[in-house]
């Protein structure tokens, strides 16, 4: 798929992520060739076929545009809680069936999956970067994410999801089986962010596991979700097993909450604590990836310039709109003017723009509420003192929303970027003398999902590593390392979150654990005219037998 347009005057004069509307309606004259709100910025019948898949019935739509120039994409169709609920219903039917169908026949369908997101990248492409803002190579992560993930659990689904035998407590005589019996149906609530791999990495190994899922993607980038479920169904899936619904958070994230056999939620703090309330009075489990104040710790003996390269993606992938990213920098003062003289060149020379094609070094923020956050942190900062070293302000020239890489020295405690999230564009670095120091300044704060160590010994990096408090660590790189490696679990500690994903717990989150006992010759009980005391006494021994037998 190639962006296209067509002809159509739209009444948004200040157009932002969404407005509610009943369709296109005029408020003037727009040029298309001047103008780029006159057109919409892909056909019509490409968007029909995508937005069929929400399941809506309220007539009502949410127009969204892109952030790139603020062209109209699509009007989203919006859901009410009936449709939340009858989205529950289908996809219960859908899940009873799909449960019975073999590890084997699950895991080949995912494994084309896999071939599928390759082959159509491109597509995939265009759509995350109309929606986003994002540049291409960062765009290009998502679907090389998905692939991965894909292809990952095809090939391990029977190592996560097999009978295991287990010892019985008696040796022969008491056999015992572990089963993985599927949640039911699980809720997806995801992110703007990273909108096809965040609407799809979490459900994969929930299908695989022979779940449902009913999915509410971010209304600022619903396409690419949408067409994240449309790949699913070309790959095989069954179309009822992944339901898609559509609308505010705080309209349809408690109806989800309160039907759903598991929740899997990606986004800020706040609202992944209010989620955890409520999952917690159904006693059903949940998985949480929430926010950062992720570190960075550069070492005396880091090699700078791939220190310096590495940090420049840790800031500003995805223009810091990144839950891994990196927002503060810890330089050890042996190579701090080395570094940062690095840095803020590497930083400087970032190719500016929102376009569509490979040329752009960072691409733009999402949403006019993005950029008054990051303007609002880097205005208090400098007021109260703080040194821009690059960047530092808005760019309307390259796109609504564009803020330049910032880079910030002599940040302090009482500025609000000092500790809050600015998830955006925008980092502090600081200089440190000692390493036990920095370690602590790393660890300070409630977040902690994400850290970084640069050092030439990489074995001491592993052993510095083990004190930052957060979810992953790379020693020499940003952030790649860990993500993509799906063997690995990723998540956050303390406020950054709860459960993880990717890995065996990636999937073992969405499943039961069933024990099955048979015991054969023997109960437990006196036999054979023993009193109960006389079994006491035969346990006793036998317990010690086993005991020296070296037996668990």
């Amino acid at each position: 798929m190639t962006a296209v347009t067509y002809a159509r005057p739209m009444s948004e004069a200040n157009p932002g992520s969404g407005a509610s509307s009943e369709g296109p309606v005029v408020d003037g004259p727009h040029d298309p060739e001047h103008d780029p709100r006159a057109s919409y910025a892909l056909e019509p019948e490409y968007v029909a076929r995508l937005t069929d898949r929400v399941l809506a019935t309220t007539g009502r739509t949410t127009q969204v545009f892109s952030p790139i120039n603020g062209a109209p994409v699509a009007n989203i169709p919006q859901s009410s809680t009936d449709d939340v609920a009858e989205a529950f219903r289908r996809a219960r039917v859908a899940q009873a069936a799909w449960a019975r169908v073999s590890v084997d026949e699950r895991a080949r369908i995912l494994h084309r999956l896999h071939d599928i997101v390759l082959d159509r990248q491109a597509e995939i492409i265009d759509l995350i970067q109309l929606e986003s803002g994002k540049a291409r190579k960062h765009a290009f992560d998502e679907p090389l994410h998905i692939a991965l993930t894909a292809r990952y659990y095809a090939r391990t689904a029977h190592r996560h999801l097999d009978t295991q035998r287990r010892p019985g407590v008696v040796p022969v005589l008491t056999k015992v089986e572990l089963n993985r019996v599927p949640k039911g149906v699980v809720g997806i609530i995801s992110p703007w962010n990273y909108p096809f791999t965040m609407a799809l990495c979490d459900g994969l190994p929930a299908l695989l596991a022979g779940n449902a899922v009913v999915t509410k993607p971010d209304a600022q980038t619903m396409l690419s979700a949408l067409l994240a479920a449309q790949l699913l169904e070309d790959a095989g899936f069954p179309r009822d097993l992944w339901q898609v619904v559509a609308g505010p958070g705080r309209e349809l994230g408690t109806p989800i909450i309160e039907r759903a056999d598991y929740i899997c939620f990606t986004g800020s703090t706040a609202t992944g604590k209010i989620i955890a309330k409520q999952a917690a009075e159904r006693l059903i489990g949940c998985s949480l990836e929430l926010g950062g104040k992720n570190p960075i710790l550069v070492l005396r003996d880091a090699d700078i310039e791939r220190a310096a390269e590495g940090a420049v993606r840790a800031c500003f992938s995805n223009a810091g709109q990144l839950c891994v990213s990196t927002e503060r920098m810890f330089v050890a003062d042996a190579v701090y003017d080395r570094f940062v003289e690095r840095f803020v060149a590497r930083t400087k020379a970032m190719s500016l723009g929102a376009t569509m094609d490979w040329d752009a070094d960072m691409g733009t923020l999402i949403s006019a509420d993005q950029l008054e956050t990051v303007t609002a942190h880097v205005e208090d900062a400098v007021a109260m003192g703080a040194r821009v070293l690059a960047g530092g302000k808005a760019r309307p020239d390259l796109a609504p929303y564009y803020f330049e890489p910032t880079v910030l020295e002599g940040v302090t405690p009482e500025m609000t970027c000092f500790g809050n999230e600015t998830f955006g564009p925008v980092v502090s670095i600081y200089r440190f003398h000692d390493e036990a120091d920095a370690i602590a300044r790393a660890n300070d704060g409630e977040y902690g999902l994400n850290g970084s160590v640069y050092t030439r010994d990489t074995a001491r990096g592993r052993a510095i590593a083990r004190q930052i408090k957060c979810g992953t660590v790379n020693v020499n790189e940003a952030f790649g390392a860990t993500f993509a490696s799906i063997d690995a679990p990723m998540g956050g500690m303390r406020e950054s979150g709860m459960g993880r994903r990717q890995g065996a717990e990636g999937i073992h989150r969405y499943t039961e654990t069933q024990s099955v006992a048979t015991q054969r010759l023997i109960r437990f009980g006196p036999m054979l005219g023993m009193s109960d005391e006389g079994y006491a006494k035969f346990m006793t021994a036998s317990l010690r037998l086993m005991d020296k037998l070296g037996r668990a």
